[in-house]
Formats: structure tokens, sequence, C-alpha cells
């Protein structure tokens, strides 16, 4: 687990991201110093008891970045092909998982969650489904976006976003949903099967204070 001591190093109130190197440029480790914003997130996943490992700032180029970021170890449960997180998704990742997901599972669907399917994290990628987007690129290239495709149960129930969330079973559409209202009011981006078809698999979370939900 990450030591709180080693806080005390590095300044700087927001993370400290460089102009983008070139598409195909080699990667990169950055030294750049670690902000404010992102000891005070090492320090609240700590304090949460979460196990994770800080990552080294790297530049993939392109654009494609990896500042502030963390590797989760250990949440409480088991969660599929995450890759590196920026703290703050991290952080708020956690607090969905901890605090909506489980209880929701118990709740509406009368069984523990046991492990949640993500389609992973980081990745190097513009934008897709959206014609509008352009080149735009993806939180993902920047590890501030995670995408959830499936939540397992105890009781062997696999409920995933494709199938569940227009599912003719009433409670697993309830879990959807609930689960989704929550996650608008803790990152800046959620998109759904409501969105467009490219998210019909899974609920896209991105931590960038945008305040859109669909």
């Amino acid at each position: 687990m990450f030591a709180l001591t080693s806080l005390l190093a590095g300044c700087g109130g927001h993370e400290v991201r460089p102009p983008p190197r070139p598409a195909g440029s080699r990667p990169v480790t950055l030294d750049i110093p670690t902000s404010r914003e992102t000891q005070a997130c090492f320090a609240d996943l700590s304090r949460q008891e979460v196990r994770f490992s800080p990552m080294p700032d790297r530049d993939y180029g392109g654009g494609c970045q990896i500042i502030g970021a963390v590797q989760l170890i250990d949440i409480g449960v088991p969660v599929t092909n995450l890759k590196g997180m920026r703290c703050g998704l991290a952080d708020a990742f956690v607090g969905w998982a901890r605090n909506a997901v489980a209880p929701a599972a118990h709740q509406i669907l009368g069984s523990d969650l046991v492990r949640i399917e993500s389609f992973g994290s980081y990745a190097c990628r513009n934008v897709i489904g959206s014609a509008m987007a352009g080149n735009k690129l993806s939180g993902h290239a920047i590890a501030n976006a995670v995408d959830i495709s499936a939540f397992v149960l105890d009781d062997g129930r696999r409920i995933t976003v494709l199938d569940g969330w227009r599912s003719d079973d009433p409670a697993v559409r309830e879990f959807l949903q609930v689960i989704h209202a929550s996650a608008c009011k803790r990152f800046g981006t959620v998109l759904s099967p409501d969105y467009n078809a490219a998210h019909a698999n899974h609920l896209h979370l991105e931590d960038d204070h945008a305040h859109f939900c669909r």
C-alpha cells in the first residue's frame, strides 16, 4: 500500500501536463512533481484502506498520457481488466463500487456482489461512436475513464449491461438504473446504452466534471 509519508514529496496544486508529443513516439517517463490534488487523493484512498500502487507518469505520444494515476490492487471486490486510472477516477470508482453497486446488488437483487467486470480503463484512442467527436481523444487516453460491462453475484448470476439494460426482469433493470443514477452523481460523464449503440454493452464512467449523464 502507498505510504503516506511519501506524500511529502512533490508540489503544485494541479497536475502538470506537458505538451503532447507526436503520435507514434516512444513512451517516455516524465519527471514532473506530484500535484497536491493527487497527493490528497492518495491519502484519501489510504484512509479508505484501498490497496493501490502509484504509477509512473508517462507520455505515450499523440496526447496519450498517464499522469497522477494508480493501479488499484484491492478495493474489497475484484474488478477485472483494470489498468492505470487517474487517482480522482479511481477514488470515485471505489466509492461507487462500495457504496452504490454492492448495496444495490444486495437490496435489489438479493445477493452479494462478488465481482465487477470491466472493458478496461487506459487506452490510447479517440472517442468512438460519435461523428461529432472527430479526432477528439477519449478520456481513456489519459486514464480518466473506465468501461463497466457486468456484475457477478454470489448466487452465480452474471448481470451484463448488454442483456440487463432492457431485461424482462424488473429487478435487473432497477439495479442497473439505480447504479447508473448513482454514477451520475459521482462522475462527470456517464454514458449508458441510452446514449448510443457504441455503449450498448457497458457504462462509460469518466471523471471530467462535465455533468453529462445519459
